[in-house]
């Protein structure tokens, strides 16, 4: 039995192309808007996608490992349920994240520092900047 390839890391390029873009959780329902993403300090490959929710005068910025999205349509499919993507820890878009703020938004996601990407920057200095935001 041969093991099959992972598929390829997605470009920046292409994420940027779902910004504006209505994301679905696991079951189907609407949670929010693509705002824009953040990419890896080091590699500036993409890491996160940053979420809009909410209404008018309560929306919320959020990061979501983008590991765990898909697109297609128009849309962006997550693997979380609206309840998590809602709860998780707030972002600013303008703002780089620092180690442990990634490593708490990861713990939120169930993500554990010896996989994905929790592994990624676990291993990095603390207070190090680990993702910006990408343009």
């Amino acid at each position: 039995m041969t093991e099959s390839p992972s598929p390829a890391p997605l470009s920046t390029v292409e994420v940027w192309g779902w910004v504006g873009g209505r994301i679905d959780d696991i079951d189907g329902g609407e949670v929010g808007q693509v705002h824009g993403l953040f990419a890896d300090a080091e590699s500036g490959d993409p890491s996160w996608l940053i979420a809009k929710h909410g209404g008018r005068f309560r929306a919320a910025l959020v990061a979501i490992p983008l590991h765990d999205c898909a697109a297609a349509g128009g849309r962006v499919w997550v693997a979380h349920d609206r309840r998590a993507i809602r709860s998780s820890p707030v972002v600013d878009p303008t703002r780089p994240l620092l180690r442990e703020h990634e490593l708490t938004i990861c713990g939120h996601y169930g993500i554990g520092e010896g996989v994905g990407r929790a592994a990624e920057v676990a291993g990095r200095p603390a207070s190090s900047v680990t993702s910006t935001p990408a343009s």
